[in-house]
């Protein structure tokens, strides 16, 4: 297993692939959900290789004891649809299934993760054995057009020390799910509430991470998915203006629940974002390179 992660390091932590941009940003309503067993993953014919997913787990678990093994939302895809009445919107239907931490760190964070891989030009062939749990970020813009980014703790397992957005994972559990034995006859309001999940938990993440009050944020719009090269990690990305200035953001950040994650929070113009964004994740680097797209359509607008 260590020479198999060596093999990994040609992959540079801060590359990315943009699997989807909406420079525009959509709105809730322009985005829904099929969530369903069908995107779930796909043991590996290997069994040898599947087993050292709980191999992996139990070594992590007894070096970290505060692992918890939650649910989470896993990435398998999405629609585009354009046109449509009777506003003629861009919409893209997300397809989500359902996966865990347990399998996220013994997959995509294996030492062995480039094995789950399967050569195809389908990404989601490509990555139909790695949990790839749908992760979430928000490019947060305050009232003096400063951009809000962490730098992560040592407390964190994946890469302590770097910048990044605030955010996490949107959550199964916060709207019931822990697994797909729901009656049938209630997909369609599964899947309403799975979409209006996606936008509710990057507001929560926000909110502990950042400190600031709900009410001091826009409604999120909707900009793109980045993936990581690395472990290929996949995270949507959200846009969020907040009503604040830059010294209230700071003030409210002294407090924030979820402070531990983080070191310090920075408030930084798009100039200087540009320097830090080689010390971000490449998911989070996507995120910035999302962000770049929309400005660019604001000026053009």
């Amino acid at each position: 297993m260590e020479n198999e992660a060596s093999d990994s390091s040609n992959k540079e932590p801060s590359s990315f692939k943009l699997l989807v941009s909406f420079p525009s940003g959509l709105s809730p309503s322009q985005v829904s959900v099929q969530f369903s067993h069908a995107y779930d993953r796909i043991p590996h014919s290997d069994l040898t290789l599947e087993n050292t997913i709980s191999q992996i787990w139990e070594q992590r678990s007894v070096q970290n004891k505060s692992l918890f093994n939650g649910n989470k939302f896993r990435y398998g895809g999405q629609v585009l649809q354009t046109g449509g009445e009777p506003d003629n919107e861009p919409h893209v239907c997300l397809r989500l299934g359902l996966t865990d931490y347990r399998t996220f760190v013994g997959t995509n964070l294996s030492p062995l993760w480039e094995r789950f891989l399967v050569p195809s030009e389908d990404d989601s062939v490509l990555c139909q054995h790695t949990s790839s749990p749908l992760g979430n970020g928000a490019v947060v813009e305050t009232i003096d057009n400063k951009i809000l980014v962490l730098q992560r703790s040592n407390n964190v397992g994946e890469f302590p020390g770097y910048f990044v957005f605030p955010g996490g994972h949107p959550e199964p559990q916060e709207i019931g799910i822990t697994s797909h034995q729901y009656v049938k006859e209630l997909t369609e309001s599964i899947n309403a509430k799975v979409s209006q999940e996606m936008f509710d938990s990057i507001v929560r993440e926000v909110v502990e991470e950042i400190g600031v009050p709900a009410l001091s944020l826009s409604i999120p719009t909707f900009i793109g998915i980045s993936r990581r090269d690395l472990n290929v990690r996949p995270a949507a990305f959200f846009f969020i203006k907040c009503n604040l200035d830059s010294k209230e953001v700071q003030q409210f950040y002294s407090s924030a629940q979820d402070g531990y994650e983080s070191t310090q929070l920075y408030t930084v113009p798009m100039i200087e974002l540009e320097n830090m964004a080689s010390k971000m994740p490449g998911c989070h680097r996507g995120g910035f390179a999302l962000y770049k797209l929309m400005v660019g359509t604001r000026k053009v607008t």
